[in-house]
């Protein structure tokens, strides 16, 4: 199924992952919404929302670039009034963007705490909140989290409970809303790596340049996030979807094309359940 002529709203949709969607969703020629907050260059992270809309565009698609708050809701409710202006309504959001600090409790600061729980938790349930009313409208609504599943086992929580907290608050939107809005046929789906993702925040934030090699690219994440959204969103709602297995029942075959470094032993993420299914011939943690 092809996104032509749809309109995403993405969170975060600067830089990363929310980029990687965006551009995939742009291949099919769709209408983007670039709703981030860097509209100046950063002098360690790439890209801002003109940069971003300019490859959109370049890739195919349309593209409107918004300095977007997802604490702010005068923010979120002034671009999606601006994206429903331009495209004429909103088919697909994307809640990615999101705020991490990985320490303990008493290493967190409240305002750190804050501000992870303003952007995870309560930015989703608000960016979702605003597009429900013209996602009712759509032909083949989804509203898509990038969450992990909701396994609650204290190893995710004890090294650190904030961030685990506002990381599920999004994953406890799909598992609310998906019920709430069934009748309505909006889906709400939740999607997570099941490695390490070359992003801005691995390299800053977490695992440095030697890091990066170990983990997949964006791309994995785009690929499985336009599945999503070619389902019937009537039936395929409240998932909670771990990026490579989900590829492999779409029927993808081939999962060293995301790998940065194949010579490198992938590196687990956070959050995947001990149980989760690998696809056949991927390994994680060892040389492939």
């Amino acid at each position: 199924m092809s996104l032509q002529g749809k309109t995403l709203f993405v969170t975060g949709a600067s830089r990363g992952i929310g980029l990687a969607i965006a551009l995939r969703a742009a291949r099919d020629g769709a209408n983007v919404t670039v709703a981030a907050k860097t509209a100046e260059p950063h002098k360690h992270l790439p890209g801002t929302i003109y940069t971003a809309a300019e490859e959109i565009e370049a890739a195919g698609g349309q593209a409107l670039p918004l300095v977007v708050d997802v604490r702010d809701e005068a923010s979120v409710q002034a671009a999606v009034d601006a994206t429903v202006d331009r495209f004429g309504g909103i088919d697909i959001c994307v809640n990615n963007a999101s705020a991490i600090q990985l320490t303990g409790t008493l290493g967190t600061e409240m305002k750190r705490y804050d501000l992870m729980h303003q952007i995870n938790a309560r930015g989703t349930y608000l960016t979702s909140k605003a597009c429900i009313p013209h996602l009712k409208r759509s032909a083949n609504p989804h509203v898509l989290m990038l969450s992990p599943p909701l396994d609650m086992s204290p190893r995710w929580f004890a090294p650190h409970v904030a961030y685990t907290m506002a990381k599920f608050g999004m994953s406890m939107c799909v598992l609310g809303m998906a019920e709430e809005f069934r009748g309505d046929g909006i889906a709400f789906n939740a999607l997570w790596p099941r490695t390490g993702i070359a992003t801005a925040a691995i390299r800053f934030a977490l695992a440095g340049d030697e890091g990066m090699r170990r983990c997949r690219t964006p791309e994995i994440m785009a690929d499985a996030a336009h599945a999503v959204f070619s389902k019937p969103s009537r039936s395929f709602t409240g998932n909670f979807l771990i990026d490579d297995t989900f590829l492999y029942a779409e029927g993808e075959r081939d999962f060293d094309k995301y790998r940065v470094d194949p010579s490198q032993p992938l590196m687990p993420d956070f959050f995947v359940p001990e149980d989760s299914v690998l696809p056949p011939g991927v390994k994680i943690g060892v040389d492939a």
